[in-house]
């Protein structure tokens, strides 16, 4: 379930099964993991910091207030409200559903270039070791990365592995938003690759994906998220066979799109441990999300496409050499992610991933992968090309896209 290929192989992932099965019958019967401590991270001081401090004589809003409330908030406040608050809570304002997108983009910048000092400081620390500075150093360079050009950070917290989303296009004229939601291995670290791997990470994927909704349906108003902002496994290891993250990224996930400005139409494109995800947040998506299309998926954690409980449409694709296809499909004791979503009794629109290889050559130029993601997140159903094992996933859907 990694986002890149890591290639277990069956039989290793059967003896993970077992310890697993154990790991959860130690869990029932009252066994605690120990969690490392960590020093409190900048986020938590900025937040407590939000908590006791006022604008204007009033209180400022609980930061997990719903977006709407929020983003009465900001409407409430002067243009230089809004930037001095913004400047002062960067790490805060940066990662507010409800706040004004532009003000974000100012507040993650804000953030990165903190965040960027402090991390050359760490680089030239004695007290480290030798590994705790290359670790510095390469996050030195993922933020210096992220600073450069006018790249537009809907998201950013340094702390732990770190989170991070990023758009392309106009998400505040956009007719429809796509969000891509990746899997194990998520953090700031693997955000963005390069050379092979490029179109394997989070931000490579986005940028495809962009480029071919609008080789797709050129002069849409559309827009891609790359969304790294949840905690995802850290390899293939219990987390990516147990729910617990991906039902705490789904709160994050149905937050960001119940937040999203205006009233375009969202597409998930959920990939591997994504679709995890996109499929235990299916039940509470907001209405304006039209489809959820998996790839790479080792379950949904459901035993049908209609036992997601959404209105959305539900498209599956994996391509002939994904090794996930080895992942048994199973669901025990909150262990596994149950049934295959490209079984056609599963029930959903299955698609062609001609071309793709392997576990993370989805979003590949020239895939019909990436072609049936792009024609999917514009709307352009008729162009979506169907898998051979189901030549009815156009069934009772227009191809006129929708604005």
């Amino acid at each position: 379930m990694t986002s890149f290929d890591s290639s277990p192989t069956l039989t290793a992932w059967r003896a993970l099964l077992a310890v697993a099965v154990v790991f959860v019958m130690l869990a029932t019967t009252g066994w605690t993991a120990v969690r490392h401590q960590h020093s409190e991270a900048p986020r938590e001081i900025a937040l407590a910091s939000w908590a006791r401090d006022r604008i204007a004589g009033h209180a400022l809003p609980d930061t997990d207030a719903p977006p709407y409330r929020l983003a009465h908030f900001f409407a409430t406040l002067t243009a230089g409200q809004q930037v001095a608050l913004t400047d002062k809570y960067p790490l805060v304002v940066g990662n507010l559903d409800g706040a004004p997108v532009s003000l974000r983009y100012r507040a993650n910048r804000h953030a990165l270039a903190r965040a960027e000092t402090a991390e050359q400081q760490r680089t030239q620390d004695p007290r480290l070791s030798s590994g705790g500075r290359h670790q510095a150093a390469l996050r030195l360079a993922r933020f210096r990365s992220m600073l450069a050009g006018d790249r537009r950070i809907l998201a950013f917290d340094p702390s732990g592995r770190g989170h991070a989303a990023e758009v392309f296009g106009d998400l505040d004229r956009a007719e429809r938003v796509s969000v891509v939601v990746p899997g194990v291995d998520t953090n700031l670290l693997t955000l963005e690759r390069t050379g092979t791997k490029k179109n394997a990470a989070p931000v490579g994927m986005a940028q495809q994906l962009y480029d071919a909704e609008r080789a797709a349906r050129p002069g849409a108003r559309t827009a891609v998220i790359a969304w790294a902002d949840y905690t995802a496994p850290a390899g293939i290891g219990m987390d990516a066979a147990l729910g617990g993250l991906a039902a705490d990224g789904a709160v994050r996930l149905n937050a960001l799109v119940g937040a999203l400005p205006g009233t375009s139409t969202v597409s998930l494109i959920c990939h591997s441990y994504g679709s995890v995800l996109c499929g235990v947040a299916a039940r509470e998506l907001p209405s304006r999300v039209s489809d959820i299309a998996v790839a790479g998926s080792p379950g949904m954690r459901a035993d049908s496409a209609e036992a997601l409980d959404t209105g959305a449409r539900v498209w599956a694709m994996r391509d002939g050499d994904d090794w996930i296809q080895d992942v048994p499909n199973m669901a025990v004791g909150g262990l596994g992610h149950g049934a295959d979503p490209v079984d056609p009794e599963f029930g959903a629109r299955i698609v062609s991933a001609n071309g793709a290889v392997g576990h993370s050559g989805y979003f590949e130029p020239g895939t019909d992968s990436l072609s049936n993601f792009a024609a999917i997140g514009v709307g352009a159903y008729d162009s979506v090309s169907c898998a051979s094992s189901d030549r009815a996933c156009h069934r009772e859907i227009s191809g006129e896209p929708d604005a």
